[in-house]
């Protein structure tokens, strides 16, 4: 069974709306699994910029998947370890949401695998 990493990263600039309140954080943050390939999440790492807490949401065709919060100044590292196939079609998305007014920068590494 042959596979191909990838990856949805960057620095992206964001503004939030509130806790509740997920919005997306950039076009490139999205990914829909092709047809008749299969995609395994390997990990998610991020950074926070700001002073408070803020949380980003792996969505899967609307619908919250997992969650990611990242404390003030700080980072968050979680290993997903193949918990799950996503299946051709599905839509990924990556999401976030902060406390209304809270401005910063967010530092995203999301790694899958295509098989």
């Amino acid at each position: 069974m042959s596979s191909t990493p990838h990856f949805l990263q960057g620095v992206f600039a964001f503004t939030g709306s509130g806790l509740s309140k997920p919005a997306p954080i950039d076009p490139t943050l999205t990914y829909v699994v092709p047809p008749g390939m299969t995609v395994q999440p390997l990990y998610f790492r991020g950074g926070n910029s700001s002073d408070e807490l803020v949380h980003v949401t792996l969505m899967r065709d609307g619908k919250p998947m997992r969650m990611f919060p990242m404390g003030a100044r700080s980072a968050v590292n979680v290993p997903l370890r193949v918990v799950e196939d996503v299946d051709p079609d599905s839509v990924l998305e990556l999401v976030l949401a902060a406390p209304e007014g809270c401005a910063g920068e967010v530092v995203i590494d999301f790694g899958m695998v295509i098989i």
